[in-house]
């Protein structure tokens, strides 16, 4: 029993150091960078509360020293050093709040920039598991969140505890017994503002969680609106909405309802407070015990010490919300990539671009995608990959660039396995032209030139743009090569689409060129024009996923996928002759290519 005992604390331990959030993370880390700021706030602030409990005391003067003992000759001097506390405030006042909004905006902007770092870093995997509108949700509102609460809010929060401070100093110093009224009202506002936060702490959790949700639900819907309205599911994605909408309306209600429930005590305690000071104070000034000035000035110190504690609510209110958010945030950034770059990699001053697959086995979320597939492209040599939709092509490419490591065999490219080598020189050494292409709202010049941006001149991206057939079209656009495209390329069509894709992976000039059903969008003769360019690229090796026969016919042996393994392998001649699936596929494509041939001529003999 006791050795299980032992285990059990080991593993508590291990896992609470997995845990630990990294020291360069912490907030109070950011806030400790930006030091000089704070302490320059802080210096002003005090200084400006301390202009604040000086006021009563010339308030007291005036009284007595004035009013009562007819001394006219001083107030002008009394108004005098008024103004001047006055003007004294607001300078210090002015100085406070500008350097502390300083450092929140330069902490705010650190950590966004650091969680977005962060996220960039993270494996394909976290993406494949966590939604866009959530990562938004952190990246935004969570960030802004703890932004206030390193600035307005936590300047507040400083003000008001040595504001308190000094004023029931100053209390004590005018009456100690009538100290005693606020001392005990205080413990009762002080309860109810931990209570409100505990309160507000849960609440805050829950809206941040939905507030993800409805992002992602509002980004889906507008990233897919032609899908929506394709489809006439406008009411039902309105109807979605207005579920999570719903959601979020209540769990703010419910917000609204815990600040209405306590705010209003803490209201109340404070307006007893002055009303039990001025009682009190009254009877000691009819006994003598205290001068009527004195009472001002107690009464001035009594007003001032309300705002503080009527703040309480609302500060523990922001508070609540920046811990839950930095919660999120922190979650974040305890996740670990899951593909690293190696501490040592191996050095390659050159790729030549061979690539090689050696008995390579894939399993995501406890599922085989790839098993045992082998083959070696030599460089400059065309590979052509077919398979039915979920067979596992694209999986193929995700090794080779190392979105996902391998669950067993390895991939070399140029004999070094890719989990030996710098991640950054794989990726730049391969252009990939996704079957999911995706373009930036910029223009078409910087979505071709992304891969080396910087480095291209115009007659070099107007160059990969003509072995891409997309010169034609992008010369008939307003502004040409600096037309602005929409989000993801929104209005042009997908053929378009792709050969800027296309063009975006033939500017890059890399010794591996991945084409993943690149074509799949244009037209034959177009396909033609651009296979005719692919061949003359002798020093790149190709590889070349399609489900057109057209596509791979010409590579230099082809593999046949089916469920995760492969099935057939050769010559565009040799499967042909096997009669297996290759085959099938053939027929498939050309008996309906040889129809609508027939049918055309047909049409064309009419007519």
């Amino acid at each position: 029993m006791r050795g299980d005992k032992v285990v059990i604390k080991e593993k508590k331990e291990v896992l609470e150091k997995k845990q630990k959030i990294p020291r360069q993370n912490r907030v109070m880390t950011y806030v400790l960078r930006y030091w000089y700021l704070y302490l320059l706030a802080l210096v002003s602030m005090v200084i400006a509360i301390v202009l604040d409990v000086l006021a009563p005391a010339i308030t007291r003067s005036i009284i007595d020293d004035v009013i009562v003992a007819g001394r006219v000759e001083i107030l002008m001097r009394l108004l005098l050093g008024l103004a001047g506390i006055g003007l004294g405030r607001a300078i210090f006042g002015y100085i406070k709040e500008f350097t502390v909004d300083v450092a929140a905006c330069k902490i705010g902007c650190d950590i966004r920039g650091n969680l977005f770092r962060h996220i960039q870093k993270l494996s394909m995997g976290y993406f494949d598991k966590n939604n866009s509108g959530e990562l938004l949700a952190r990246v935004k509102d969570d960030v802004d969140k703890i932004w206030n609460a390193t600035g307005f809010v936590g300047m507040l929060i400083a003000e008001c505890t040595i504001h308190t401070v000094l004023v029931l100093t100053c209390m004590f110093s005018v009456s100690p017994l009538l100290t005693l009224v606020p001392l005990a009202v205080m413990p009762v506002v002080a309860w109810t503002g931990i209570r409100l936060e505990q309160k507000l702490g849960s609440v805050y959790e829950d809206i941040s969680e939905e507030n993800a949700q409805l992002n992602t639900v509002a980004q889906e819907n507008l990233a897919g609106v032609r899908t929506v309205k394709a489809f006439a599911r406008e009411e039902y994605e309105i109807q979605k909405f207005k579920k999570h909408n719903k959601k979020y309306y209540d769990l703010n209600m419910k917000q609204a309802r815990t600040l209405a429930k306590y705010h209003p005590n803490i209201s109340f305690y404070t307006k007893v407070l002055l009303v039990a000071v001025i009682i009190f104070g009254g009877i000691m000034v009819m006994k003598d015990m205290i001068t009527i000035g004195q009472l001002g000035q107690f009464t001035e110190y009594a007003n001032n010490i309300i705002w503080p504690m009527e703040m309480i609510g609302w500060l523990s209110s922001d508070f609540a919300a920046a811990v839950a958010s930095n919660k999120k945030i922190q979650k974040i950034l305890l996740e670990e990539p899951e593909i690293k770059n190696p501490e040592l990699p191996v050095s390659m001053e050159e790729v030549k671009g061979e690539v090689e697959f050696s008995h390579v086995d894939l399993k995501l979320q406890s599922q085989d995608v790839l098993k045992d597939i082998s083959f070696h492209v030599k460089p400059g040599g065309t590979l052509g990959i077919m398979g039915m939709t979920g067979a596992g092509k694209t999986s193929v490419i995700n090794l080779l660039e190392r979105f996902y490591d391998a669950s067993g065999g390895c991939v070399k490219v140029d004999g070094v396995d890719v989990r030996r080598m710098d991640l950054e020189t794989l990726r730049r050494n391969i252009a990939v032209v996704m079957q999911d292409v995706f373009l930036f709202s910029d223009t078409i010049n910087e979505n071709i030139s992304i891969g080396r941006r910087g480095q291209l001149e115009a007659q070099a991206i107007r160059q990969a743009a003509g072995s891409a057939c997309a010169d034609g079209f992008i010369g008939s656009l307003s502004e040409q090569y600096d037309t602005v495209i929409g989000e993801r390329g929104v209005g042009l069509s997908g053929g378009q689409k792709q050969r800027i894709s296309i063009a975006r992976a033939l500017a890059k000039k890399t010794p591996v060129l991945v084409l993943d059903d690149s074509t799949s969008a244009l037209d034959m003769e177009t396909e033609f024009e651009i296979q005719k360019k692919l061949k003359e690229l002798e020093n790149t090796t190709k590889l070349i996923i399609a489900h057109r026969i057209s596509a791979v016919r010409h590579a230099d042996e082809i593999i046949v996928l089916d469920h995760g393994s492969i099935a057939e392998r050769g010559t565009h001649e040799t499967l042909m002759e096997k009669k297996g699936l290759y085959y099938a596929t053939y027929c498939a494509q050309y008996d309906a290519m040889q129809y609508e041939t027939e049918l055309k001529g047909g049409m064309e003999a009419w007519l």
